[in-house]
């Protein structure tokens, strides 16, 4: 029937026109990325409040889906602040940190033009700017005027998170190993507006307004030792049955005692470790598991009943634990021999 499940319906027999987009069923998955449910364990707690009172970047590893980004929309969310991301690409630079010049729109308007109109202030040189009062020295000479995508809202304190560090250049993290260290930065390009001098700094902050540095990677290649003695360190290791059933919990409000929890777990867990039947290219993360318990409530599995009750259900969820086309083929053995068992 047009409206339900299945939507798209090329190629089922007998399961007639699929829906019109609009009617699709899909799950707001907002429930399950909600700073508010985030768990740590914790050895993270006490990581983060060692980076806090240090003043220090907190680094954070960990396999991916293990909420390695997730913890800084929590910080935020408990302390009170707000989150500034800066997404790191292979191509990023350290002043792309703080800032972006549009030298391009500055060629093409009037010599009389000022400069400051295009500044464009990136994470930690936001972060930064809003860690002093407008009336702070040399602030004049960085603010914008006029309509800008950055708007000064200090004195104030926010949390800068660098994500995925470790995908930008080896050079990156050395290159910024000061700034970050003593949030300082200059722009060059405003070198002859106002007072001269230095931009803002450590030397003129308050302690309580510094920013919140959280860099995330996954490990993807190595980082250099003078950067990581600057950092507090925290591998974020996979959640255990317990920890995991405190996650699907708080994010999902469902019963990991129920039935069908528990065997969603199992079948999990056992796709991870199972290491003499089943390996895995791309383990299951948190992540993944938290959209499959969803899909299920979605096609309506009642949480009192065993999940080997709809193998069916489970053929045609169990892509959202996947990742490639090996894993799946080993998956999907694996979880017909785990149906029938």
């Amino acid at each position: 029937m047009a409206g339900g499940y299945p939507y798209f319906t090329l190629g089922l027999d007998g399961a007639g026109p699929s829906s019109p987009a609009e009617a699709i069923g899909t799950i707001a998955r907002a429930a399950g990325e909600d700073a508010a449910a985030y768990i740590p364990d914790p050895d993270l707690t006490h990581a983060v409040n060692v980076a806090l009172v240090l003043g220090m970047p907190l680094l954070l590893t960990g396999p991916p889906g293990t909420g390695k980004t997730q913890l800084a929309y929590a910080m935020g969310h408990a302390l009170d602040c707000d989150v500034l991301k800066f997404e790191t690409k292979s191509t990023s630079q350290a002043r792309d940190l703080f800032y972006n010049y549009d030298s391009l729109a500055a060629f093409k308007r009037p010599t009389e033009a000022d400069p400051r109109l295009f500044v464009h202030y990136q994470a930690l040189g936001a972060a930064i700017l809003d860690a002093f009062a407008a009336s702070a020295p040399r602030m004049e000479k960085l603010l914008p005027l006029g309509p800008s995508d950055y708007v000064h809202r200090g004195p104030r304190r926010t949390i800068v998170l660098i994500d995925e560090i470790d995908k930008a250049p080896r050079d990156f993290p050395n290159d910024v190993l000061n700034e970050i260290e003593r949030l300082y930065f200059r722009v060059p390009e405003l070198s002859n507006i106002g007072t001269p001098g230095a931009e803002p700094s450590e030397a003129g902050m308050e302690p309580r307004f510094r920013p919140i540095v959280v860099m995330t990677s996954n490990e993807e290649r190595g980082l250099p030792d003078p950067f990581l003695r600057r950092c507090i360190f925290y591998n974020i290791p996979f959640p255990g049955p317990e920890q995991m059933r405190a996650i699907v919990t708080a994010r999902l409000s469902l019963d990991p005692s129920s039935r069908m929890a528990r065997d969603a777990l199992d079948l999990f867990y056992s796709l991870r470790r199972d290491a003499g039947r089943v390996r895995l290219r791309k383990e299951p993360s948190t992540a993944e598991l938290l959209n499959w318990l969803q899909i299920l409530g979605h096609r309506d599995v009642d949480p009192a009943s065993s999940l080997r009750q709809h193998g069916d259900i489970v053929r045609q969820t169990i892509s959202t634990l996947l990742k490639n086309g090996e894993d799946r083929a080993q998956a999907v053995a694996y979880v017909n021999d785990w149906l029938a068992g």
